[in-house]
This record gives C-alpha cells, structure tokens and sequence, in this order.
C-alpha cells in the first residue's frame, strides 16, 4: 500500500495488536479514501499481491461508498491466503479524511511506516454486533488506561471516562477526576453510577449500553444485507 502511495489505514484485528489488545487474526482489514485516484493507486497494489475479489459486491466505488466491505484474497507467494477485507464508510464512524488526519503512525523495527486508525476511531469502528468486539473493546481502552494513567492528558481522561467497560476501573476514575466525569454524565448517563460507586448497577448499565449498539448496528447493516443478497442471486 505505501509504495502504490495508497491512502490506507490499518484497522480490525491486527491494529488491535499494535495498541496492545492481541487478537489472532489472519485477515488484514483497512479503511481506504474511496475516490477514483485513490482506487487507481489500489488497483496496481492488489495486483502485486496476486489479490482476486472472492465474494460480492464487485470492487467498485459505489459500494465502498455505501458502506460495504470489498473482500479479496491474496495469491502471491509471501501473502498465500491472506485475506484482505477494504472498507470507507462505517457506521458512526467518521468520514476518511478526518480518520487520516488523526491516524497514528508507527515506526516498525525495520525502518518501515505503519499507518493506522487512531485509538478512539478503532474503538468506535468495532461497535459491531459481533461477539468478539465487545471483549476487544474493553482490553483496547484498558490497555491505553494502564499504560497512560500515572500522567494521563485531559483528552486521554475524557477518552477513558467515555468508553471504558471495566466497572472497577470507571468507579476508580470518577473517584480522581470528579469535575470530567460530571461533565460527562449527559454523555453516558451510567457514569451516575460510577460516581456512586454502584458496581452491580454499573455492569447492568454497560451490558444495556452494549445492547443498544448492537442493535444500531443490525439495523444499519439490514439494507447492506439485502443488497449482498440480490447480487449474489444475481450473480
């Protein structure tokens, strides 16, 4: 992707990796700019990898720009089986140029760039019905908690107060920084309870919250479905 100069950001499993929350996964999910001199640069990147589209919809900017996932495997030698899953819009999640300006790059042991989605964007984009997000969800936001809470930025507190999902850990935050979370609470009004210190009544507010998503998020992928449906049968 970088050496076709494609605007890509890692995401899915293996960002989850690179911010600490290990998750085995052979795919290789990326948020890419769905404009036509972005696909042109694509195109020859997938071609180096010997990548072939393996279900619908076809590699195409409409679908990339209704929110579908294009899925390809890869052929070439040292990526056999690979699969690559490319997506632009996401549900709740920002548009791609502001998802690039706020991405976080690394600097792999070999001397190579890694561009990635930020922490609060991955976050946001594996709000999904799926089982296995949530977990990942909850192991991201404490991994960031726990390597940053001795000197913590006011954003990093703001971030931690919204989406953590360990009881424990939001009771013991809004114990040290009372005035953030109270001005939170019109945001995610379970923070009532972890201002009270009501951990039962917490877990019971998270697995709401939890639900609520996931339901957001059936019913944001219906339409999608029905349309993978229709080119399936009609292909």
């Amino acid at each position: 992707m970088r050496a076709h100069r494609v605007r890509a950001l890692l995401m899915g499993g293996q960002a989850c990796v690179f911010y600490g929350a290990a998750e085995f996964s052979r795919d290789v999910d990326l948020a890419i700019l769905a404009d036509a001199a972005n696909l042109r640069r694509l195109r020859p990147a997938l071609a180096d990898l010997r990548a072939e589209v393996i279900a619908v919809p076809p590699f195409q900017i409409q679908y990339l720009r209704r929110g579908h996932a294009i899925h390809f495997r890869c052929q070439h030698p040292d990526a056999t089986r690979i699969r690559v899953d490319v997506m632009s819009d996401m549900r709740g999640v920002d548009p791609f140029a502001r998802l690039w300006q706020r991405r976080t790059t690394l600097q792999l042991p070999g001397g190579d760039k890694l561009d990635l989605l930020s922490l609060p964007d991955l976050v946001q984009a594996k709000k999904t019905q799926r089982d296995k997000d949530w977990p990942m969800i909850r192991r991201l936001v404490e991994a960031h908690y726990f390597e940053n809470q001795t000197q913590p930025k006011p954003r990093q507190i703001g971030f931690w107060l919204a989406e953590l999902r360990t009881p424990e850990l939001l009771v013991e935050l809004a114990r040290r920084y009372p005035a953030p979370c109270q001005r939170l609470v019109k945001q995610r009004a379970l923070l009532v309870h972890a201002q009270a210190g009501e951990t039962d009544d917490l877990e019971r507010a998270l697995q709401a919250e939890e639900n609520t998503e996931r339901q957001r998020d059936k019913e944001y992928w219906l339409p999608l479905r029905r349309e993978l449906e229709r080119l399936r049968h009609g292909g």
